[in-house]
């Protein structure tokens, strides 16, 4: 990131996960001018790719079962490259920095 971006600020943002924590992490962070901030523990609807995720199962798992890992991949990757068209309104609504999000009320 760093070579990409020489001199912008970056800041990570990190879930908390233990590798992530770690003292060797923290060093090349500080070692490269990268800021980490992490997100509170246990805070999904914080964290976007958990909204997406729960977007994808809603649409392409939910009460399916497919035969062979081949189809279940094939299902989730149809789904995520209708995200942006069939799928737009509920999307956007789930990329906010709102906590609830669509998918929960729907």
């Amino acid at each position: 990131m760093r070579r990409a971006h020489p001199t912008a600020p970056i800041t990570l943002i990190l879930d908390n996960a233990r590798y992530q924590r770690c003292q060797e992490v923290a060093a090349h962070a500080a070692a490269q001018d990268i800021e980490l901030l992490y997100l509170p523990a246990y805070s999904p609807n914080l964290n976007l790719i958990e909204r997406l995720w729960k977007l994808t199962k809603k649409k392409c798992l939910c009460n399916r079962q497919y035969p062979t890992f081949r189809d279940f991949r094939l299902a989730v990757d149809e789904c995520l490259q209708r995200m942006a068209t069939d799928y737009l309104a509920e999307l956007k609504s789930l990329l906010t920095r709102s906590i609830t999000t669509s998918v929960e009320a729907a």
